[in-house]
């Protein structure tokens, strides 16, 4: 921690006896702490709850509640139970020192006060404690980072997998017995091709993008974009996998509803929730887009009548570290990954993405981005 953080940190001094109070006050203002103040236990928690601060200066002997059960009722409330305490006492019994260790406290500063002595204690907790918060983010990136890696090897050996080997089993059932089939089973057979290639060549875009997200290597280049146009643009390309599975899609937007956002990334959001609302409806079912202004932001809605999701795996279609990969209602594959980019990408362009399902029912993708206004990008 730099001496400029050091010195920004906000010091609770918990103390009934007025000229320590002041002693102590003027010792930590003077070394540019920020200072609080309570003259019992029960104002001292209520200042720790509301102000959380970085250290707690806390005596041991107060009226009504003493600075033992102070500490214990802190470590107890998980708003304070992190925020390191310094007991403050003119106790020298090793049991009691004990007891407050027992008790969670970090350190101990005998009365009378040695300045230096305290100074020094409090910026080693201090610098403790930062240290601790670097680590418990140093955590978190480490997790997060495992958990990528996991989800690339299991599309790599799952996802990718499964549609190269409809592929490899087509294709090898057609070289084998090509002159004995009729010419409508060799159609259905290259339908099959044609959808897992496509599953393939989806797949491995998505894990492109995704790639160059997560290394910092994917532009991010904000314009005037027509979202109507993509919708547009996104259905056509949908349309022979909806006709197969006898699935409708409508469409609801005015021309020109320009966002200020980066095209590509806009196009595979839209191009991932439209293949979704069709890889989950069954046949004969509707998917309909929707596209209006709303305020200084473009709202977009993607529905369909399909399968709908649980409230259980709803908190997890956008998380990383979980792995939910449902087939379709045709059997289509489906890594999750795709959802992941979508609200990576939506928040990219100051957005955001919601969903709303009944099982049975249905779903609903909800996102927003700014609308385009002359003269910003």
């Amino acid at each position: 921690m730099s001496a400029e953080t050091l010195s920004e940190a906000t010091i609770l001094v918990v103390e009934d006896n007025p000229t320590n109070m002041g002693i102590l006050f003027n010792l930590l203002r003077k070394a540019n702490f920020r200072v609080l103040t309570a003259t019992d236990g029960e104002e001292g928690l209520n200042h720790a709850r509301i102000a959380t601060p970085d250290l707690i200066l806390l005596d041991v002997l107060m009226p009504g509640i003493d600075g033992f059960e102070t500490c214990r009722l802190l470590k107890e409330n998980p708003v304070t139970e992190d925020i390191p305490v310094i007991f403050m006492t003119a106790l020298s019994e090793t049991s009691e020192k004990v007891k407050g260790f027992e008790l969670g406290a970090a350190d101990y500063i005998t009365k009378p006060f040695q300045c230096d002595e305290v100074l020094a204690r409090i910026r080693k907790e201090i610098i403790i404690q930062d240290q601790k918060k670097k680590l418990l983010k140093l955590n978190a990136m480490l997790s997060e980072a495992n958990a990528t890696k996991d989800k690339f090897f299991s599309i790599i050996a799952h996802d990718l997998r499964t549609p190269f080997s409809a592929l490899i089993g087509a294709t090898g059932f057609l070289i084998e017995s090509f002159d004995k089939l009729e010419l409508r089973i060799i159609k259905d057979f290259l339908t099959d091709i044609n959808m897992s290639s496509k599953e393939v060549f989806a797949l491995v875009g998505n894990l492109l993008e995704w790639s160059g997200a997560q290394t910092g290597t994917l532009a991010y280049d904000p314009e005037q974009t027509d979202i109507s146009e993509i919708i547009r643009k996104n259905i056509l390309l949908a349309e022979q996998h909806a006709r197969q599975k006898e699935v409708s899609i409508s469409y609801a937007m005015k021309e020109g509803i320009f966002a200020d956002a980066d095209p590509n990334m806009m196009d595979t959001v839209v191009r991932n929730l439209l293949s979704n609302a069709i890889k989950f409806t069954p046949r004969g079912g509707a998917v309909s887009v929707t596209a209006h202004e709303s305020g200084d932001m473009i709202e977009v809605f993607v529905s369909d009548t399909g399968i709908g999701i649980s409230e259980e795996n709803i908190g997890k279609l956008f998380r990383i570290d979980v792995k939910l990969s449902t087939r379709g209602t045709d059997d289509e594959g489906g890594s999750g990954l795709g959802l992941i980019l979508c609200k990576e990408f939506i928040e990219k362009n100051k957005g955001h993405i919601r969903v709303e399902s009944r099982q049975g029912k249905g779903t609903t993708f909800h996102f927003t981005v700014p609308k385009y206004t002359e003269g910003k990008t």
